[in-house]
């Protein structure tokens, strides 16, 4: 009988945000941890870092996540990555923005009740 390893991605809630690991961000978003290190060390990104025992171990945000996936499309397009990580805060931004302008105000949703 064959047993077949299987790959699970566990992800933690840490303080209600999602948390993953390197390992983790490498499969989901499938980018060379090259690249993730170098969005990393230019600043782009900014993920925790835990230490157990002697070994550290970063952490990324759901934020760091989205951005991550964002920029790495940019890249596999063929932009540089400063260029990448600005195209990728500009569509950020605007599914906040266009999130935002669907809430309903305050004085509509009152109207709206009366």
């Amino acid at each position: 009988m064959m047993l077949k390893k299987q790959l699970v991605i566990c992800i933690k809630i840490k303080g209600g945000w999602m948390v993953m690991k390197t390992p983790e961000i490498l499969k989901k978003i499938d980018i060379p941890r090259q690249k993730l290190y170098y969005l990393e060390q230019k600043g782009y990104i900014k993920p925790q870092k835990t230490v157990i025992g002697e070994k550290s171990f970063r952490e990324y945000s759901n934020e760091d996540v989205k951005k991550v996936e964002c920029i790495w499309q940019y890249l596999k397009k063929g932009f540089k990555y400063r260029v990448a990580h600005e195209k990728a805060l500009e569509e950020l931004s605007g599914v906040q923005i266009a999130f935002v302008k669907n809430l309903p105000l305050k004085a509509e949703s009152k109207k709206e009740n009366a």
